[in-house]
């Protein structure tokens, strides 16, 4: 099913997601919608507490495509994002990173908006597959961005919090705008 997707200033993107408890078929219906969601936005990420669920979960699929990425965020054509592709990250906690990397980012809570911004260049993540099992990735490609980009929703933050103090006050400014039009 399809969801709403929570926008940027909504108090909710501030949120600490909490840990999931049960890898049951509650769990799977909220990654399946969050999968459907995603796609129907042409996103290829997206976290629990995007759609108003305060759940430490998130979802990626790097298009087949353009598996390094020009842009996060960016919009995708439908058919090259296979449900099958998807990483879907429960618990999600980073053990090690590195490097760092510019890359310029988009949020489907914050739509139309692109900025650089500085993350590590290389990850390694443990996290919890939907039925509970442990899994570890590692990677220092757009991938690794991905993740750190949907992992800053699960503690309450989004990607203009990184920006410079001018720029976010620019992107304040003409967003304030943006949402009065």
């Amino acid at each position: 099913m399809i969801r709403e997707i929570v926008v940027y200033p909504d108090k909710r993107l501030k949120l600490i997601s909490k840990e999931v408890s049960e890898f049951n078929a509650d769990l799977h219906t909220l990654l399946d919608d969050m999968y459907e969601t995603m796609r129907s936005k042409n996103g290829v990420g997206l976290a629990a507490i995007q759609i108003g669920e305060a759940q430490r979960a998130l979802i990626i699929n790097i298009p087949l495509d353009d598996q390094e990425g020009e842009e996060y965020g960016e919009e995708r054509s439908a058919n090259d994002q296979p449900k099958e592709n998807t990483l879907e990250m429960i618990n999600p906690v980073i053990l090690a990173k590195d490097g760092l990397e510019k890359f310029q980012e988009g949020c489907l809570s914050i739509p139309g908006v692109y900025e650089d911004v500085e993350r590590a260049k290389h990850v390694k993540v443990e996290y919890f597959d939907r039925h509970g099992k442990k899994q570890i990735i590692e990677d220092d490609g757009f991938l690794a961005i991905a993740i750190q980009h949907e992992m800053d929703h699960l503690d309450g933050k989004v990607f203009i919090e990184k920006l410079s103090f001018l720029k976010r006050k620019k992107f304040e400014k003409e967003w304030a705008k943006r949402q009065k039009a």
